[in-house]
């Protein structure tokens, strides 16, 4: 991919990450469309394209509509995610397929229905995960499966795209201060979990909220855009990079136990 204007496409970008990094880009000279079920906050100066990753009819009108205004798509970002707090228990089934209708396969929708269009530009697609895809965060179980569930989504779209020149990689950022805290969907205390159950998502909420400035992760994005030969998955932040990379070589009971110690006593 030659250093150009690109046509880049950004799910999740009414806030946070996905914020961040349409704002970044844009500054680069791109031409940036956010895509989410709300319009972000103003003033904002990319363009905004009204789309619910969950809805594939919403989906494929708004790839269409790009697609037939910008004739080409050069770089797919899949951002939209959403969190629910609370026991696995308690977790309602359609809090559950909410959970991976907009985290897992959200982003499979748009790179469907984004890869005519990407194969033909030799373009790229950035899913963002988390740290929590790989260590499992109890109480918010069924993030971190959305989460491990697009690592290896991405890792499969990699090796099938390949030959065909389109690359795809797995930014994984660790506590980032964003609106993702203040707008995760809680369960109601209980009796069998409480203190246990208020004391895990106060430690996320606080860690979260003096995490990274979601800033570094467009800035990472950034680097990547023209890389020929991306790395399968980048782990943002030191701290984070030494947990990933730990979590590999460490007994897996061990593992656990530190886990459980922060957030699961």
């Amino acid at each position: 991919m030659k250093k150009n204007k690109l046509v880049i496409l950004i799910t999740g970008a009414s806030s946070g990450i996905g914020r961040s990094t349409a704002d970044l880009l844009l500054k680069q000279g791109h031409q940036v469309i956010g895509l989410s079920r709300s319009e972000p906050h103003k003033p904002y100066d990319f363009q905004h394209v009204k789309c619910d990753v969950s809805s594939e009819l919403s989906v494929k009108a708004a790839i269409e509509s790009i697609v037939k205004e910008h004739s080409k798509i050069d770089v797919l970002i899949n951002c939209a995610g959403i969190g629910i707090s609370g026991p696995l228990e308690n977790m309602t089934l359609e809090q559950a397929k909410k959970t991976l209708d907009v985290n897992v396969l959200g982003a499979f929708l748009m790179s469907k229905y984004a890869l005519p269009y990407l194969r033909d530009t030799k373009g790229i697609i950035f899913n963002i995960g988390s740290v929590a895809g790989p260590i499992t965060i109890p109480f918010q179980t069924f993030y971190s499966m959305s989460k491990a569930a697009l690592q290896s989504f991405t890792e499969g779209l990699r090796l099938e795209l390949k030959p065909l020149g389109v690359r795809a990689v797995s930014i994984l950022p660790g506590d980032t201060k964003t609106s993702f805290t203040t707008r995760r969907e809680k369960m109601a205390e209980d009796a069998i979990y409480g203190k246990r159950l208020d004391r895990s998502i106060k430690v996320m909420e606080h860690d979260e909220q003096n995490g990274k400035d979601p800033i570094s992760v467009a800035r990472v994005i950034n680097k990547l855009l023209f890389r020929k030969h991306p790395p399968v998955a980048v782990t943002i932040g030191f701290s984070y990079k030494l947990l990933v990379f730990l979590n590999k070589f460490l007994p897996k009971k061990l593992v656990q136990v530190i886990v459980y110690s922060i957030y699961g006593k």
